[in-house]
């Protein structure tokens, strides 16, 4: 890896779909790591990119497509006009 880390996270207030915190603490630890992961993930990603050549602007605007991407596969349907 290149020298400089990215910045510390400043993890969420994690919360529900009502807008609640979530309060168990296993699923806090879980969704921390999971953030921390793909932070180190994305981090090795943009330096192999730029180190290939790559534009480090467009791999940038593919990550954030890619994020906007993701599928809820636990969506419940809406009806219409609610």
């Amino acid at each position: 890896m290149a020298g400089k880390k990215p910045a510390k996270l400043d993890f969420p207030t994690w919360l529900t779909p009502e807008g609640e915190p979530v309060s168990c603490l296993e699923k806090i630890k879980v969704l921390n790591e999971n953030l921390a992961e793909i932070q180190e993930m994305s981090q090795e990603a943009l330096e192999d990119a730029i180190l290939m050549g790559c534009d480090e602007n467009q791999f940038r605007e593919v990550v954030r497509k890619l994020v906007e991407s993701l599928v809820n596969p636990y969506k419940k349907n809406r009806p219409s006009g609610s």
